[in-house]
């Protein structure tokens, strides 16, 4: 089974998406001594790590397009290229709040949406049939995978040797990946002579209408347009809306400086955070097996009803050293990170067809890092007016709990995949 190319395909793949993942992340180790060195405010950080989320999530859907037009070995390259100069930028020709929001906003969150999930999505349905859910919770739990891998050691290296060596760091390891990802990821199983892994001996392959740039980016435009007047496109958008809120804008962004005001250390914080992908693995994995067997409307709703209820729990449980509720967190939270991806790709697929499901799936992703964005800013704006998150905390448990209430208006479909 492993020896199909579909495989090795996959395991770029995740190793490409986990350290996409590690270079977007890191923004959150560096909020304080980039605060502390500049006289920056938490507002403007946050809005640096705002702009970067939302940004990472408005490029999804016309990198989907674009994915569609170009060679996926050469997106993934380029895309790589833009977040090493964006990293290299930010240590070597930075000093004012604007130039971190251009250089990690823009570089960074254009670049790493570029190689977002729904780059994984595209690969998943292009290169499997069978296991695919599986595949995609793979893929799904790379992006804390990258936490676990590289957090901890960005945080080591901004406590010893300072934020610009962590920054030089993020951008030789993007410039490491754009040769690997070049020479070894193939576009789809047709330009190599396969067929996707599980496939059928008379499976035909849905045919690639390869448009200009243009063109790509008004298929873009087009299809949101196909998908707004559907009451299942606003429930996925406003579920993971919500979902990219309570996770990338509000854990990811401000677990480190919150669990610090607490009396926490910060890279005992950023292992904590690390500590996450290990359990984010075991759940996103869990999440695709699911997925290929039960309603993915159902497990939305525990989803995202329990992340309500645990982010309920958190303000109880922050202290200075890691008691056992704290760990019970970590590990419930992790369980729960992104194992909503595979059930939401999947009802996209359901919903909206194979060709077109990469592309709402890109819209959907976008809704996700809107919310991160808007997260990220808003407890930032409540850290800096309250000087605590509570009322945060209080926010994101909350619509988590909206969410998964908003499952029981999503009646089911099917259509030709």
């Amino acid at each position: 089974m492993l020896k199909h190319r579909a495989w090795s395909v996959a395991t770029v793949t995740f190793i490409t998406l986990m350290t996409a993942a590690a270079f977007r992340s890191s923004m959150g180790v560096m909020l304080e001594p980039l605060e502390a060195e500049f006289g920056w405010t938490r507002t403007q950080t946050s809005f640096a790590a705002s702009l970067s989320l939302v940004l990472y999530g408005l490029t999804a859907p016309f990198a989907a397009a674009i994915l569609q037009r170009f060679q996926v070995r050469q997106v993934v390259a380029f895309a790589l290229l833009m977040v090493a100069t964006g990293s290299y930028l930010t240590v070597f020709a930075m000093n004012q709040a604007w130039q971190l929001a251009l250089y990690w906003g823009g570089f960074i969150g254009v670049g790493t949406g570029s190689i977002a999930l729904v780059f994984g999505a595209i690969v998943a349905n292009r290169w499997f049939i069978k296991h695919r859910g599986m595949v995609i919770g793979a893929f799904s739990a790379s992006s804390t995978t990258g936490q676990l891998i590289f957090l901890s050691t960005v945080a080591h290296l901004v406590e010893s040797n300072g934020w610009r060596v962590a920054a030089g760091a993020v951008g030789t390891a993007a410039l490491i990946m754009v040769p690997i990802t070049f020479f070894t990821l193939a576009d789809r199983p047709s330009s190599v002579g396969l067929l996707p892994f599980g496939a059928p001996d008379d499976y035909i392959e849905p045919q690639n209408v390869r448009l200009p740039v243009k063109a790509a980016a008004l298929s873009a435009l087009s299809t949101l347009r196909h998908a707004l007047p559907h009451r299942a496109f606003w429930i996925l958008a406003g579920t993971f809306f919500v979902c990219g809120w309570s996770t990338n804008g509000l854990i990811q962004t401000h677990f480190i400086p919150a669990a610090h005001d607490h009396g926490m250390p910060n890279t005992m914080a950023a292992s904590l955070l690390a500590l996450v992908g290990v359990f984010d693995i075991v759940g996103t994995l869990a999440s695709g097996w699911l997925t290929d067997r039960f309603d993915s409307r159902i497990l939305l709703v525990f989803y995202y009803g329990l992340r309500g209820l645990s982010l309920l729990y958190l303000p109880y449980v922050l202290g200075p050293h890691v008691a056992p509720p704290m760990l019970f967190f970590i590990v419930f939270y992790g369980l729960d990170w992104v194992a909503t991806v595979p059930p939401t790709v999947t009802l996209c697929r359901q919903f909206f067809g194979m060709e077109k499901s990469a592309v709402v799936y890109g819209w959907v992703f976008a809704s996700h890092m809107i919310g991160a964005g808007a997260g990220a800013a808003y407890a930032g704006w409540i850290r800096e007016s309250n000087g605590d998150y509570a009322i945060a905390w209080l926010t994101a448990g909350l619509l988590c709990l909206a969410a998964a209430a908003s499952m029981s208006l999503l009646r089911r479909r099917e259509v030709a995949v």
